[in-house]
């Protein structure tokens, strides 16, 4: 391993574990922010093999991790209420 893989972390980020919701995969993805976690998720829908992606980011933040990810995810779930396959438009 280089020295500037062991300086700046050359691996790649863990893979988030996706959740299931009404035939979407939602994968919570909160952003580091000044003031802690900015909401954001990856939505994606898979239609006969094609995999469709919308990318969910808001201006809230959150101090905490783990309540960054339970929030991203209840966002998405309320787009996808709200808007359904319109996301991907």
């Amino acid at each position: 391993m280089s020295l500037f893989k062991k300086l700046f972390g050359g691996s790649a980020p863990p893979e988030q574990k996706a959740e299931e919701y009404e035939g979407y995969q939602i994968i919570a993805e909160p952003q580091r922010d000044n003031n802690g976690y900015r909401i954001a998720a990856r939505i994606e829908k898979n239609v006969d093999g094609k995999i469709f992606v919308h990318r969910l980011i808001r201006a809230d933040t959150i101090n905490d991790l783990s309540e960054a990810e339970t929030a991203s995810i209840a966002k998405a779930k309320q787009m996808i209420d709200q808007q359904g396959d319109g996301i991907f438009r």
